[in-house]
């Protein structure tokens, strides 16, 4: 095992995290978990969440998450399972009631065919159970990390449990094709000029899109757009940030480009998601 992950840090409001009401997060023990760099080809973060409400309360948060597979532990005052949620097309949506905890891993692009022998189209727009007749592999590397105590240590046990399944299965190389796409898109989402992709990564587009379409569901252009989206809630979270200096900033033909992408995955406006953030909660 090389050297271990970070300790858990709170995931802040300030930050791109996909949550669309981020001052919900307020009501969560809500964190990040840095996987060990031994698996950094398979793990792109492990993240955690805890809640205890009242008993005739619900919190319901929509979601635009990073395009990616993510595997959880939940146990609640109601149940206690394995789930897979795959890529999904628009915002998802999760409420939350009585008491529980989720400790998630966050699958970089070539991790799901490390991991499991589920693809991307087994898991389109859907949250699965993950049962030992689903997938045997994914479902033994889940209940080793179950039986550790607490998040942190939940982590150092998905580290071990992922490095002894890469003696298995390496990477395919569509897979860290993808995984470098994917890290590009992030990194570039306020810089939409330059090299092409394909001229960035030396390959042709038709590579490229075989390569994000078989470890997501979803080709460049695709991935892109969900990047920048999740871009777009963070900015308009902020106050006084101009509808049109966001499009201009974040690389849209104009506002109502922006517009029309932002209610396609959210069924809300700009505008109207604004409304809701500064609506009093109850």
């Amino acid at each position: 095992m090389s050297v271990g992950g970070g300790e858990e840090r709170p995931i802040a409001h300030t930050e791109r995290s996909g949550v669309l009401y981020p001052d919900r997060l307020e009501r969560y023990a809500a964190g990040w978990i840095d996987p060990d760099p031994g698996v950094s080809a398979v793990v792109d973060q492990y993240w955690h969440v805890s809640w205890d409400l009242e008993p005739d309360e619900a919190l319901d948060q929509p979601i635009i998450d990073l395009p990616a597979v993510t595997v959880t532990l939940e146990t609640g005052s109601e149940r206690s399972e394995l789930l897979v949620t795959g890529v999904h097309g628009r915002a998802w949506r999760r409420t939350v009631r009585g008491s529980g905890d989720v400790f998630a891993i966050r699958l970089r692009p070539a991790g799901l065919a490390v991991l499991s022998d589920l693809t991307p189209k087994h898991l389109a727009d859907t949250v699965v159970s993950l049962t030992p007749e689903l997938d045997p592999r994914l479902h033994r590397t889940m209940g080793a990390i179950a039986t550790a105590a607490d998040p942190v240590a939940r982590a150092r046990a998905a580290d071990r449990a992922i490095e002894q399944a890469l003696t298995d299965r390496v990477p395919s190389a569509a897979g860290l094709l993808a995984n470098a796409v994917l890290d590009e898109l992030r990194a570039r989402v306020h810089h939409r000029t330059g090299a092409t992709l394909a001229e960035r990564f030396a390959t042709s587009e038709r590579t490229l899109q075989r390569a994000c379409t078989e470890t997501l569901g979803h080709g460049p252009k695709w991935l892109s757009r969900r990047v920048r989206l999740q871009e777009v809630a963070l900015a308009l979270t902020r106050p006084g940030a101009e509808l049109g200096a966001i499009a201009a900033e974040l690389g849209y033909a104009d506002q109502s480009h922006l517009t029309r992408d932002f209610r396609r995955a959210t069924g809300l406006t700009p505008e109207g998601y604004r409304r809701q953030l500064r609506a009093p909660r109850s």
